[in-house]
């Protein structure tokens, strides 16, 4: 899909915008148990009990799913609901917001910038610099630095609560700057359809390999979509 829309020229090939979203694996709460095969005396019973977990500490260290062992316990933010999850990554180019890249991985604190960073590396080297715009979870020296490293200017919201920049005035004060994030936000819209109309908020396959398939799968199919719909407008 992505070379099609290259031939149609709706692709950029210099300026991009990463991004992840957890995505609710198949197995509920009740399945996630203690991996010593140990049983807490609050612990439900029976093939289907209901269970009360709240003041219960449970890890992904110390505990698993019995459903799908390679979901993780995972929260979003502080003050939100952990739930077991995976992490789908997306690229998109900036010029339509057509994915070119998608990856799902399991969820823990850094694979939204570690898979970001191995998917700008799989994008085709060029002689002149790239883009990458992000979000304020993306302003890590870590990031910044292996995006370079990768050929990639980043874009990255800056996040100076408490902390400074890892970025700073010498990527700011150009113009492109503020086009990136603009346009990075459109990358929300690739995984509002994908959980939506494709259905991938809940995923319905264990595992990381399935699931994978699968998010690729729908993220392909967005692009055909956008790809009719650019077509009707160029027509």
């Amino acid at each position: 899909m992505v070379a099609q829309a290259h031939l149609r020229r709706y692709c950029s090939s210099d300026h991009f915008s990463v991004d992840g979203t957890l995505l609710e694996a198949w197995a509920s709460h009740k399945s996630f148990k203690p991996k010593d095969g140990s049983r807490g005396g609050d612990a439900p019973r029976g093939r289907n009990a209901e269970g009360d977990f709240r003041g219960t500490k449970r890890r992904n260290d110390t505990h698993a799913s019995t459903t799908d062992p390679e979901a993780r316990l995972y929260r979003k933010s502080a003050g939100t609901a952990a739930v077991l999850c995976f992490m789908g990554h997306i690229v998109t180019e900036n010029r339509n917001g057509l994915v070119v890249d998608a990856e799902l991985t399991k969820a823990d604190g850094r694979a939204e910038r570690d898979t970001a960073v191995k998917m700008l590396k799989r994008r085709p080297p060029r002689r002149r610099r790239r883009t990458v715009g992000g979000d304020k979870n993306y302003d890590t020296k870590g990031f910044v630095a292996d995006a370079r490293a990768a050929g990639f200017t980043p874009h990255v919201a800056q996040n100076t609560a408490n902390r400074r920049s890892a970025i700073d005035g010498r990527t700011t004060r150009h113009p492109g700057y503020r086009v990136s994030q603009r346009k990075r936000k459109r990358v929300e819209e690739p995984f509002g359809w994908i959980k939506t109309i494709a259905g991938g908020r809940k995923l319905r396959h264990k595992g990381t390999a399935r699931n994978r398939a699968a998010f690729v799968t729908a993220a392909a199919a967005y692009n055909l979509v956008r790809i009719a719909k650019l077509d009707t407008q160029t027509a």
